[in-house]
């Protein structure tokens, strides 16, 4: 009885860290996009965006979030969706930062 008790509370506190890992990892993921949102932002108010420049980096972020969305649907993301989205996320990063510096001004 003993045994099958300390078997279930290892099953109980496996599957809670595992849980526990994905909501970080939401976090994290949620974070940066939160962090992306406010440097467009900065460069929209700092006028070193145009509009086309803008539209391009609100579509990057888009598509990722629609990523996101559809990797979190069955209620966890795979070692491979979290590449993909950290990828994505990398990706539109490089992008901000190019256009935010590239001299090119409204």
């Amino acid at each position: 009885m003993m045994k099958k008790l300390g078997m279930v509370m290892g099953i109980a506190t496996l599957l809670t860290i595992f849980i526990g890992m994905d909501t970080a990892l939401a976090g994290r993921v949620a974070n940066r996009q939160i962090r992306q949102q406010r440097r467009i932002h900065q460069g929209i108010r700092s006028g070193e965006l145009t509009r086309r420049e803008i539209r391009r980096l609100e579509r990057d972020q888009f598509k990722i979030q629609r990523f996101k969305r559809n990797a979190w649907s069955d209620g966890r993301l795979t070692p491979r969706e979290r590449v993909r989205l950290e990828h994505g996320q990398n990706r539109a990063s490089r992008h901000i930062y190019r256009l935010k510096h590239n001299d090119i001004h409204r």
